[in-house]
């Protein structure tokens, strides 16, 4: 491990902020694998730079060795998490760092990972390559806070989301939009940064959603749509029915109801019997456990406010964003109204990240 005695460098720190940068950049579009940034430098120089590749491969290290125009003897790696030593789909990327001629390596924190965790550092510096961790550890760590609930907890990383208006209500009949349009932007860049998107059925039925992506040039990276109807009561003239795709939709349910659920398998749903719990109502993380077996590593809920109670309740949403529009919403038709605002300030508000303006609108950011 490294020792007090190991002094970083100013220049050390930007280029770390850098890597960690490049991680940021592509978080929540690598898989199973974690977002990894990588700068190399020589002479005080950036010679190249690499990203973890999309669905998690290439790793950032072999991203940058390859991408260098320059021969790397002599050069110095920054990167955002401990490289892997061992083989898995890919060649361990300290073999990699090893034949590449790198002189030095410096990392912000060990991986969580069991496989790789401080071996890296023992490998590399058996091979005479310097090495260095620790640098900009905390802004790692909270880099990292998804790939480390997905690691040891075996779960997505969930964020919650919800827009209320200036009288607390998510819903009032005739209206379309709660917020504006910057904070709508901000809500499809978090379906762009998710693997996965979850409503009920209630909210599907009210809303009519499209639960994509539709800023523009990352309509691809749409997350998979995930349903919480416990008695199949989707409506089959809902956008959500009509543009299901192969593997893009799934319904969790506790219904008997053979024939819609033959419809709609054929329809192309992928379909999964869930238990209830005794109160009657989803057991939400077994649900969550399924959802991470299936390749979700992290998840926006777009629910109402008995979901996102339920989960709130459960402490099962590790980071929530909260909309609320500068406008009041009538009351005088059907309205549904945010009843979660005390659960959330009790649980989360000492630990809230953000709070400001928005455009129009004030948004608060809660962390565990």
């Amino acid at each position: 491990m490294s020792t007090k005695r190991d002094k970083f460098t100013l220049k050390d720190r930007n280029y770390m902020r850098l890597a960690l940068n490049l991680a940021s950049a592509r978080k929540g579009l690598t898989g199973d694998n974690p977002s990894v940034g990588c700068i190399i430098t020589k002479n005080d120089e950036i010679i190249s730079i690499g990203q973890t590749g999309y669905n998690g491969r290439p790793h950032a290290e072999t991203n940058a060795i390859n991408n260098s125009f320059q021969n790397l003897s002599g050069s110095t790696m920054y990167i955002s998490l401990e490289p892997c030593n061992h083989y898995g789909k890919t060649p361990p990327c300290t073999k990699n760092i090893i034949n590449s001629g790198i002189e030095k390596v410096l990392y912000s924190m060990n991986d969580i990972d069991k496989k790789v965790k401080g071996k890296s550092f023992k490998i590399l510096n058996k091979n005479n390559i310097k090495v260095k961790n620790g640098l900009l550890k905390n802004e790692a760590i909270d880099l990292y806070d998804s790939y480390i609930i997905n690691r040891i907890d075996k779960l997505p990383y969930v964020t919650g989301k919800i827009a209320v208006s200036k009288n607390n209500l998510i819903y009032s009949k005739g209206t379309k939009r709660i917020t504006d349009l910057v904070s709508d932007k901000l809500s499809h860049y978090l379906r762009f940064k998710n693997d996965g998107i979850m409503i009920t059925s209630k909210t599907l039925n009210i809303d009519n959603p499209k639960l994509s992506c539709r800023l523009k040039g990352y309509e691809n990276f749409s997350p998979k749509r995930i349903i919480l109807d416990k008695h199949l009561k989707i409506k089959s003239n809902s956008y959500i029915f009509k543009s299901v795709k192969e593997n893009n939709t799934f319904i969790f349910h506790n219904s008997s109801n053979n024939d819609k659920i033959r419809l709609l398998k054929k329809r192309g749903f992928k379909l999964f019997k869930s238990k209830l719990n005794k109160s009657k109502s989803f057991n939400l993380k077994l649900i969550l456990k399924k959802l991470f077996k299936l390749g979700i590593r992290s998840l926006l809920v777009e629910g109402g406010d008995k979901l996102t109670k339920n989960l709130l309740k459960y402490r099962l949403i590790n980071q929530f964003y909260l909309f609320k529009s500068s406008k009041n919403l009538s009351k005088r038709k059907d309205y549904l109204l945010f009843t979660s605002s005390k659960i959330l300030n009790n649980m989360y508000n000492s630990k809230s990240l953000f709070s400001s303006k928005l455009a129009k609108d004030r948004i608060t950011i809660y962390k565990r």
